[in-house]
């Protein structure tokens, strides 16, 4: 069985959609093997997004010139640079403030194709992009272009893992050994 990660970030316990997230997981069959509400600092949150890395700043910053120049708009007008790295950095500080802005719920989810099976319910990462019947095309309407225009962060709902590796760094990121539980469910049981 494989297992992924996934973090339900603060506006989707804010909304009251716990519930109906666990739901959707379970409904698919997935199961969850751990559980936890977390209030992380800035230096898990460096790791967990690698944003302490050149390339990963670059990349955002990347993004959000391919978002203003999708949108007709000027980066450097609005930020007062047009380079990468400083907008890498602003996007950070951004992301950082939106998850820190309440607890979240980490927790593991198991089952075949988890994390391709997580991937599919969740929707792409950007909400205005997600199809009806994700969570984020069902409870999120938000893009880049109205965040970047607000200097925060894309309110999202939950993070989920991209890949297995992914999902291998980040659960062992999140959780001790002992917090991850093995056990049947009433399915497998029969």
């Amino acid at each position: 069985m494989e297992q992924t990660f996934v973090m339900i970030k603060p506006d989707g316990l804010k909304r009251g959609l716990v519930g109906e997230i666990l739901h959707r997981f379970e409904r698919m069959g997935l199961k969850i093997v751990a559980m936890k509400m977390v209030s992380p600092d800035d230096s898990l949150l460096l790791k967990h997004y690698r944003s302490g890395e050149d390339e990963t700043l670059k990349r955002w910053g990347e993004k959000t010139l391919a978002t203003y120049s999708k949108y007709g708009k000027d980066a450097k007008k609005d930020f007062g640079t047009a380079d990468p790295m400083e907008l890498g950095k602003l996007v950070n500080k951004w992301l950082f403030d939106y998850v820190k802005s309440g607890p979240m719920i980490a927790m593991i989810l198991e089952g075949k194709h988890a994390v391709e099976n997580v991937i599919n319910i969740a929707g792409p990462t950007m909400p205005v992009a997600a199809p009806a019947g994700t969570i984020r095309g069902d409870f999120s309407t938000d893009s880049a272009a109205y965040a970047n225009e607000d200097h925060r962060g894309v309110t999202n709902l939950i993070h989920i893992s991209a890949s297995l590796e992914e999902a291998n760094y980040e659960k062992m990121l999140w959780f001790a050994p002992e917090e991850i539980h093995s056990y049947k469910t009433a399915e497998e049981s029969i």
